[in-house]
Parts: structure tokens; sequence; C-alpha cells
């Protein structure tokens, strides 16, 4: 590996050790708080979810829920995703950019489960339930992979669009992760905590895959992310 190889590599290594900290550092206290049972944590999040299934329950919003939740599965939502991410390939040629974009979906996928399995939180516990979802509660895996796929496509998809529909997908994507949040919490199936999670290792995820990875490229349809700069250097 040459010195400037080395360089690029280096700034992308340290670009994303940034983005690591801003979004791990947030998600390893929160982590803590939870694996302690801290009292302003546990407060919260069980007043939070009785309040929203209260009003679930008196709104008649439940069945509505369920089908939100049935249609934001992770299967689901990377299924649609991923036929996203083959089209800007074919159309565009960013046979790069669409790799990244896959593998990261697929990594924040394990990287959710793998998180259930090593924080091992109890589902909400409700006197009435609303829903019976299965296995461990923190992060939501919904909006991990919610906040996971909209981040990845909009990257994907943001050197193709002008601003106006920039400013269109932001909208969506926002709307439709905030969708899936109240889904989780109205619904019971996740405390207000196991969201913000999702939402801290989707975010992180994206943007250090991207920085260490990808090099930013003129805004074009045309456009072509780099190859990582270890790959020039044998």
């Amino acid at each position: 590996m040459n010195s400037a190889a080395a360089g690029r590599l280096a700034r992308r290594a340290a670009r994303s050790l940034v983005a690591m900290t801003l979004f791990g550092t947030p998600l390893v206290l929160l982590t803590f708080a939870v694996r302690q049972r801290s009292d302003a944590v546990v407060a919260l999040d069980d007043g939070v979810i009785r309040a929203a299934t209260d009003v679930a329950r008196a709104a008649h919003l439940v069945a509505p829920l369920v089908v939100v939740q049935e249609v934001t599965q992770p299967v689901v939502v990377y299924a649609a995703s991923t036929l996203v991410v083959v089209r800007v390939a074919v159309a565009t040629g960013a046979r790069r950019r669409a790799t990244w974009a896959f593998v990261t979906m697929m990594a924040g996928w394990g990287l959710g489960a793998l998180a259930k399995l090593v924080v091992k939180r109890a589902r909400p516990v409700l006197d009435s339930p609303l829903a019976h979802p299965h296995g461990y509660s923190f992060p939501s895996g919904h909006a991990l992979n919610a906040t996971t796929a909209a981040a990845v496509l909009l990257v994907l998809a943001w050197p193709l669009m002008s601003p106006a529909r920039r400013r269109i997908a932001v909208a969506a994507a926002v709307l439709a992760v905030l969708l899936v949040d109240l889904d989780r919490v109205l619904l019971g199936a996740h405390f207000p905590s196991d969201v913000i999670a999702g939402h801290l290792i989707g975010l992180g995820l994206t943007l250090a895959s991207w920085t260490a990875f990808v090099r930013p490229t003129a805004v074009t349809s045309s456009s072509e992310p780099s190859p990582p700069a270890s790959s020039s250097g044998g």
C-alpha cells in the first residue's frame, strides 16, 4: 500500500471512528442504564408504555397498529429495500454503492439480533397486553431495521435526486420511521428506550460504514463511489 492510499485509509478510519463515537457513546450509556435497571429509565419507560397502550385501546387503534407491525417486519422491509437497491444498481451502474447499501442493511439486521442476545431485556409486562411479541426487547428490531433501511436508501439515492426530491425523501423517511416508533410503543411491544437504541444503532452503523468505505462523489446520476482504499494496496 502506497502512502497516498494509506493516508486515504487513515482518514476514512478516523471519520468512521468519529461516527461510531457520536452514536456509540449514548448507546453504551443507555444500554448500561437498561442493564442496571436505572430507576429513572424504568420509571419513564413504564409510564410511557402504560399511557400509550391506554391511548391505543381507547382510540381503537389496535387493529391498524397490528397491520403496521406486520408490514414493517424486517424481512418485508429489507425485501422491499433490496428491490430498490437492485433497481438503482441496474439503472445507474453504481454497483459498488449498491453493494455497500445491501451489506450495510444486512449488517444492521444481524447487529440488532446480536444486541438482543447480549442485553436480554424482557418485553413490557402489561395487565392487558395488546400484542404478544416474542424474543427480547432491547433494541427494537423494527425501529433499528426501519432506521437502517431508510438511512441507507437515502444515502444510496441522494446523488440521483434533485433538491426538491431530497426534501420529500427525507420527510417520507422520517415519517415512516416515526410511524414504526409509534406502533411499537402504542402496541406495548417495546419500551421507548428500546426504540431509541434502535435509532442509535441504525444511524450509527449507516454513517460509520459510509464514511469508512465510500468516498463522497459529485452529485450526478452516474456517480460511483470509489472502492475502499485497502483494495488498491494488493
